[in-house]
């Protein structure tokens, strides 16, 4: 039995453009991309029909600092349906300050290969 080819509709974000892309498929086998108007569109179609990273930004919370909230993100993309477990386990972190940006919050979140990290100094009160 074969795979129906379907089409699917993607913003790009790969440059200020913001093309609007379809992708024409059967399952994960790509067979025509329309919409794009320079590489990064084309790419972008790629990757995110065949493995959809995001960047996760969150807070964590913070003890003994000048703020009450860290404002910390992914090292590089994760695979879009880890976003909410990585989520849920970094609602669990509380870090002791002091904190500089780039201090690894937790190192390979989830055997991913990236780190979560800080990104904005907090001192110790």
């Amino acid at each position: 039995m074969s795979v129906p080819i379907t089409v699917t509709k993607y913003l790009c974000i790969g440059c200020p453009l913001g093309c609007s892309l379809e992708v024409e498929h059967s399952g994960q086998q790509i067979h025509d991309i329309r919409g794009y108007q320079c590489k990064r569109g084309k790419d972008f179609a790629i990757s995110e029909h065949t493995d959809p990273r995001r960047t996760l930004t969150t807070t964590v919370r913070v003890i003994g600092g000048t703020e009450r909230r860290l404002p910390v993100k992914t090292e590089k993309p994760i695979p879009r349906d880890k976003v909410l477990r990585l989520r849920d386990e970094l609602r669990r972190v509380t870090v002791k300050a002091p904190i500089r940006t780039g201090d690894v919050i937790l190192p390979d979140v989830l055997g991913l290969g990236s780190a979560v990290v800080a990104t904005r100094d907090i001192k110790a009160v």
